[in-house]
């Protein structure tokens, strides 16, 4: 719950609620979707969310708070990134878990295709050692369907031509990058821009 700056700063006196900073490496970042909402438009279709990728990507900003629960205590968690690899893997968590089934969120992800600059996700002290913090999508790996029974498709980058693809088992199509952005992303690839690349990926 929200709470003053002065009772919150107090809180933090106690060692039960001191501060600890962990540093940790990663394979991927784990970007977390907010809660569809159940509601239905007036035609009593089913309205399925979106939410901007820079919205759900806050959480590594370094001041948005985190809650976690265990079955002995609830803490909170602040994430920031201090260093950018060449390859960034994004897994957007579509899938819950609880002692019965699986639950799968259909909220769509609203994101480019080039241009994704996450220097603000960096520390100041950290940026000045990072010359480049753009990324390109070179695939996005999409799941249709229910969580048990649903398919996936993958859309690929042609680097050297700068066309996407769609993958299904042993079928491959052509793909407008307009329409990569409609899907329901699941895992997502991106690769750091170096030097001053240019990239026409018609995005």
């Amino acid at each position: 719950p929200w709470q003053p700056a002065e009772e919150k700063a107090q809180l933090l006196q106690n060692s039960e609620y001191q501060e600890r900073m962990v540093e940790s490496t990663f394979l991927y970042l784990t970007l977390d979707l907010p809660t569809a909402p159940l509601y239905k438009d007036e035609k009593e279709q089913l309205i399925i969310p979106q939410v901007p990728l820079f919205s759900i990507l806050a959480k590594f900003n370094g001041s948005t708070e985190k809650e976690y629960k265990t079955y002995k205590e609830n803490f909170l968690k602040r994430f920031q990134l201090t260093r950018l690899p060449p390859y960034l893997i994004f897994c957007i968590k579509r899938f819950t878990k609880n002692n019965f089934f699986v639950e799968k969120n259909p909220t769509i992800v609203n994101f480019p295709i080039t241009n994704v600059d996450l220097r603000e996700y960096l520390s100041e002290e950290v940026q000045a050692a990072h010359a480049h913090t753009t990324y390109d999508l070179i695939a996005n790996i999409v799941h249709d369907g229910k969580p048990s029974e649903g398919s996936y498709r993958i859309h690929v980058l042609h680097h050297g031509t700068g066309k996407w693809y769609e993958l299904q088992d042993l079928q491959v199509t052509d793909i407008l990058p307009q329409m990569i952005t409609l899907s329901e992303a699941y895992i997502q690839i991106w690769k750091r821009r170096e030097e001053d690349e240019t990239n026409q990926q018609g995005a």
